[in-house]
């Protein structure tokens, strides 16, 4: 009996120390959502206003050449549906979402074309990216059990954005940056989904359907 009575104050602690790395846990993500939902939201006002300073003709034919090309972060694995991303583990979401953000530090330091809003927002999204990329490791810390790092995930190295897009032709300037913030939007708003659908699994809710 003494001895259950000793085991009671140990077994409170470990119990109270689990919530509070639970809540610690859904308060990194809470802030790991909404940074990424900041940065798609600002990539769609980006492309947006891109789009706006192209002729219609121009716009339509950048966005067929757009549909057959890809993104440089294509070379990362992910989930092609709402299915497969559903039936991805937490870890594996938060893996691909690293890969994803750590693709643009270098891109989102070159957005330097002559839209004003680009350029006077070009600093800040290097940050955000960072800041972002901080958060996502610390959420990976929090949810591996050491089986996975992050030079284990299935993803291949990139090669650098800058040559790939410098290396377009045609139209030069103007589809490398109609791509550049096309792919942008695009991936920001794959993390956004991701990172949704891992903090819901985290938390208590019974529907994690996107």
């Amino acid at each position: 009996m003494g001895q259950v009575f000793l085991l009671m104050p140990v077994l409170l602690v470990s119990c109270f120390l689990s919530q509070g790395a639970a809540m610690e846990n859904q308060r990194l993500f809470n802030i790991a959502v909404n940074r990424v939902q900041h940065l798609h939201l600002l990539a769609q006002k980006m492309f947006n206003d891109f789009e706006g300073t192209l002729l219609p003709d121009e716009g339509r034919q950048l966005n067929k050449i757009f549909l057959l090309d890809f993104c440089n972060s294509d070379s990362i694995l992910s989930p092609i549906d709402k299915q497969e991303t559903q039936k991805s583990s937490v870890l594996k979401l938060l893996h691909i979402s690293f890969r994803l953000i750590e693709s643009w530090e270098y891109p989102s330091q070159t957005l330097t074309i002559s839209n004003s809003l680009m350029v006077r927002n070009s600093n800040k999204i290097s940050e955000k990216l960072s800041d972002l990329k901080v958060g996502i490791t610390l959420l990976i810390k929090g949810s591996q059990d050491g089986i996975l790092s992050l030079d284990d995930n299935d993803s291949q190295h990139l090669p650098p954005y800058g040559n790939y897009y410098q290396n377009l032709g045609g139209d030069g300037n103007v589809r490398r940056n109609y791509e550049l913030l096309a792919c942008f939007k695009k991936d920001m708003h794959k993390v956004e989904t991701y990172l949704t659908v891992a903090k819901c699994r985290k938390s208590l809710e019974a529907n994690c359907t996107l």
